[in-house]
């Protein structure tokens, strides 16, 4: 009977020892790669198109993005960096910001914060956005809404 619980006690450490996996590790590496996207700014009240561009985006795992667009040239507004988390079947969430130049003089920190709604393949994704503008200070100056397509980036 000792030998008996002895063995219980040893398959339940081993098992609890065993790394466990959620839906975050199972479904949330989905959206990790690099991704063309096409962004459209919209007007917040009413959704109409003010002017689309071209970005890039990557994802990583662990939870971190970079990307950069063509909404303005790179010395007029930096790298995006942020990060990325899975909420659950094809939802994701991110932030990401980048800083804006005057000449040679950083003067504003743009803030990005998207829903992601991946494809069922996994090949494309949606994302409704909004976009904040900060002051050196951190204060907020402006906002903005966007949409945008994204395509997973192929050989």
């Amino acid at each position: 009977m000792k030998s008996l619980v002895a063995c219980l006690m040893i398959a339940i450490v081993l098992c609890l020892a065993l790394p466990t996996s959620n839906a975050q590790e199972n479904n949330g590496g989905q959206i990790e790669g690099t991704w063309k996207v096409q962004v459209t700014v919209r007007n917040c009240q009413n959704a109409a198109e003010i002017r689309t561009f071209p970005a890039m985006l990557s994802f990583a795992a662990g939870g971190t993005l970079t990307g950069t667009s063509t909404v303005l040239p790179l010395a007029a507004r930096g790298v995006d960096f942020g990060i990325w988390q899975f909420n659950g079947h094809s939802s994701y969430s991110a932030v990401s910001e980048a800083f804006l130049f005057n000449g040679p003089t950083w003067f504003q920190t743009q803030r990005l914060t998207q829903s992601i709604t991946l494809s069922q393949d996994a090949n494309s994704f949606t994302s409704d956005a909004k976009t904040e503008f900060f002051d050196t200070s951190g204060n907020s100056v402006s906002t903005g809404c966007a949409t945008a397509v994204a395509t997973r980036m192929t050989f």
